[in-house]
């Protein structure tokens, strides 16, 4: 056995994600010298068929705690790994997995296994003395479009938006640095925009980082995008996307959804998308419908021409996956490692979408913290679009950030496949 892949330590303990609920951070010590930590994200806007992660209940922090989570890493994970050589990533994981033997991880939760999961790639990754894209791919080069949700809504703002987000792709930077800079001139024209038409109370901001102006249609919203686009000097540097979180907008019972209240049903719905396309340059949108229509996903997929991404009709899991791929529901996957549980698995959904011709959209969750480790992850991919919030607060800009350190890292060798997609006039 290496003293150096020993593991001599895993401690976990309660930290602050963005929205000041509790959430897990777990430290993963090999050789008594190297430590890789992790914070695990949590979603607001949750797919039913996610890994559940655990909390307390009871009056403490509303219920949100995580002790009983921590208490799980501290014990009963602990007792099984400390003393033992880290085995390879897929081993660890499968072994954690094993260890919960739920089928979605709900006895230890999902917030504990991955904690674990993603500190001891950490770790791993110290130990070789490279960064963690590196370690998990020797080859990564491709630095992601970030898609910058500028206007919140759905359960991500306290506004009557039914659509979640509204965001901006800029296409026609060159760099992730350009990228961020002209997203955050756009963003700085759209705060004009807001203040001078709807009031200060128009620059109060969703769980994301983007305004919550008092409005309810879509179509000003899109509107609002490419008037502040114009106005920053960028027109036809942007491309435009949604993320609809179109189950939360669902009655099952009616088989229809509510949008500015107006009622659609799913022909319905995906005439409206094909309205908000032509008419506002939407290149990309997420969860359009509910979460088991696979047959709706499909037929707005084969309508559109444009990226459609499952975020809760997939919840970064193989099985669900390949259901989608088999009905042609969705072209791209919404990757989000704490639907799943472990990196491995993560892993393995990145794979089948790629192997499939699906793209892959790495994604922050609202409740986020400083951790940046989705940009390191989205590299390693080669996913070429990360969706990470506004480009404000810190648990949102640790994420840009760690990308443009990683673009210096990666030198003349970093491509930024912005212009991939964008309109034919850029691209040339």
């Amino acid at each position: 056995m290496s003293d150096r892949n020993l593991i001599t330590a895993i401690r976990a303990r309660e930290v602050l994600d963005c929205r000041g609920l509790p959430t897990v951070q777990v430290d993963l010590e090999l050789g008594g010298t190297v430590t890789g930590t992790a914070d695990v994200p949590s979603g607001r806007s949750t797919g039913s068929n996610e890994a559940r992660e655990l909390r307390d209940g009871g009056e403490r922090f509303g219920g949100f705690g995580v002790l009983e989570a921590v208490a799980n890493v501290n014990g009963e994970i602990a007792d099984s790994l400390v003393g033992t050589e880290l085995p390879e990533q897929r081993a660890l994981d499968s072994a954690l997995i094993e260890l919960d033997g739920t089928e979605n991880k709900s006895r230890l939760g999902a917030n504990a296994i991955l904690g674990v999961s993603l500190a001891a790639a950490r770790a791993r990754a110290q130990a070789a003395g490279v960064p963690l894209y590196r370690a998990l791919n020797a080859n990564a080069h491709v630095l992601p479009v970030p898609l910058v949700n500028l206007i919140n809504g759905g359960k991500h703002a306290s506004n009557d938006l039914d659509f979640q987000e509204f965001i901006v792709i800029p296409v026609g930077a060159d760099s992730i640095l350009e990228a961020l800079q002209i997203s955050t001139e756009v963003n700085l024209a759209l705060a004009e925009i807001l203040l001078e038409r709807y009031g200060k109370s128009a620059l109060n901001t969703g769980d994301e980082g983007g305004y919550a102006p008092a409005i309810s249609s879509p179509h000003e919203a899109l509107g609002l995008l490419h008037e502040a686009v114009a106005n920053a000097g960028h027109e036809g540097r942007f491309r435009y996307g949604l993320d609809c979180a179109a189950t939360h907008l669902y009655d099952g019972e009616s088989g229809t959804y509510t949008v500015a209240g107006e009622r659609y049903d799913t022909d319905g719905m995906i005439e409206l998308y094909l309205e908000l396309i032509r008419e506002f340059d939407v290149i990309t949108i997420e969860d359009p419908l509910d979460e088991e229509d696979f047959e709706g996903f499909a037929r707005l997929t084969a309508a559109s021409g444009i990226q459609i991404v499952g975020d809760d009709l997939f919840v970064t899991n193989p099985k669900r996956l390949r259901t989608g791929i088999d009905q042609n529901a969705a072209n791209a996957l919404l990757w989000k490692v704490n639907q799943i549980g472990t990196l491995s698995e993560a892993l393995d959904a990145a794979e089948l979408a790629h192997r499939n011709a699906y793209k892959v959209v790495v994604s922050e969750r609202s409740g986020e913290t400083e951790d940046p480790i989705i940009a390191d992850l989205s590299v390693a991919l080669g996913a070429g679009q990360i969706k990470t919030g506004a480009p404000v607060r810190g648990e949102r800009t640790s994420k840009y950030n760690r990308l443009i350190r990683i673009s210096e890292e990666l030198g003349s060798t970093a491509v930024y496949p912005g212009r991939e997609m964008a309109p034919a006039a850029l691209a040339a």
